[in-house]
């Protein structure tokens, strides 16, 4: 890892940036300022595996053979690949309704914090299911639809607008650094149309919703809609994973220890529960691992029996970036998974795409917030990324 960031290495990576804005079709100039050189040289360690996990695949499929076992050979090849994967997932989980792009904004509430101001504000997270979040707006965000903007999610949008708990107020602190935040939520997850006969599952559900609260923010006239990213701890690292990688207009994402794969050995990593991809029916199975009495159920259990695993979906995200902020649940060996996103974006031609923080604990700290914030600052603001 220290050898990663010696100054001859950083240089390379400068090198390879400018390289990447310009295979994106962006405009560049022709220096990069040094408050991006340094972020970046900040953030440049996480985006690379130690020694110990370098090139090493684990027991994952490659993202880069198609499920008939042909080898993706050409960029027209993964176009293809990648409609594959993402018609698979969605056939298995549910299709989702139309994403509402037009979606009615209710304004509830006006207060000034700080220095934005905090709109409470009612939409349709799904057709039906009404919802309120908090939509904040800096003092200095322009009407010319430049600002870039990031969407929280969580179980209750109060814990990211800072009114409730702790090192989880994402919206917030965003804000204050000049992002317009829509903090959202929806109490352990969303059945649609309803509990008693959920069409999808509900974390693709929640993966809808989220897709229609990127139109919240993408319909103000503040916003760029080309720089929305969003973020969640948890269920909402979860929630905002399945989101990201299911709706390719978010430009970026960070997930804050969600589980990124399957674990039957972590508690937390829960997909099988049928909040998440378990569901079977109204009458859920005994919350907590699976066990011969307690079997998986739903969806879940077909994705273990076929071989299915989450890579598949992070895949999905390149060559958006993306932050796996890693606690107890997503702990450095899951490198291994991340490596096929890895060589997904070598294989289009992009490198630094994918990266991972690692902290001892579950909770979210100041630290590891921090360089959360440091990820959007770059590649919202600093990098001033497009996916045209």
């Amino acid at each position: 890892m220290k050898d990663f960031v010696s100054y001859g290495i950083i240089g390379l990576c400068f090198l390879m940036i400018s390289l990447q804005n310009l295979v994106a079709g962006e405009k560049t100039d022709s220096t990069i300022s040094e408050e991006t050189i340094k972020l970046w040289k900040t953030m440049a360690p996480f985006y690379a595996p130690s020694n110990q996990f370098k090139d090493n695949f684990g027991k994952y499929k490659s993202p880069l053979k198609f499920y008939d076992g042909r080898i993706v050979k050409t960029a027209a090849d993964w176009r293809q690949r990648r409609q594959e994967i993402l018609k698979k997932w969605h056939t298995m989980m549910g299709e989702w309704p139309p994403v509402n792009e037009r979606p009615r904004v209710e304004y509830l509430k006006e207060q000034h914090r700080e220095n934005f101001t905090q709109y409470t504000v009612r939409f349709d997270i799904a057709p039906g299911h009404p919802n309120t979040g908090y939509l904040l707006i800096p003092d200095d965000a322009k009407s010319n639809q430049s600002t870039p903007a990031v969407l929280v999610v969580y179980y209750e949008p109060e814990t990211g607008v800072g009114l409730k708990g702790k090192d989880r107020d994402f919206a917030f602190q965003l804000a204050k650094r000049g992002f317009v935040t829509f903090s959202v939520g929806h109490d352990y997850s969303l059945y649609y149309p309803n509990r008693q006969k959920a069409e999808i599952q509900p974390l693709s559900a929640l993966a809808y919703g989220a897709a229609n609260a990127f139109h919240v923010l993408a319909n103000r006239k503040e916003v760029d809609s080309k720089r929305i990213g969003i973020v969640g701890h948890s269920y909402g690292g979860k929630w905002a994973m399945f989101a990201s990688c299911l709706y390719d207009k978010f430009a970026c994402a960070a997930w804050s220890d969600g589980g990124i794969v399957f674990d039957e050995s972590r508690p937390s990593v829960n997909y099988w529960e049928p909040w998440y991809l378990g569901y079977a029916g109204p009458d859920f199975r005994k919350r907590g691992l699976p066990t011969k009495d307690n079997p998986r159920t739903g969806l879940y259990k077909s994705l273990v029996k076929e071989g299915h695993d989450l890579h598949e979906l992070h895949a999905l995200m390149a060559p958006r970036p993306f932050l796996v902020s890693g606690g107890s649940e997503d702990q450095p060996k899951q490198w291994r998974a991340l490596n096929h996103s890895i060589a997904v974006n070598q294989f289009l031609g992009f490198e630094n795409r994918v990266a991972m923080t690692n902290r001892e604990k579950h909770a979210p700290n100041p630290k590891s917030n921090e360089q959360i914030y440091q990820f959007f600052e770059y590649w919202l603001k600093q990098n001033q990324l497009r996916n045209n």
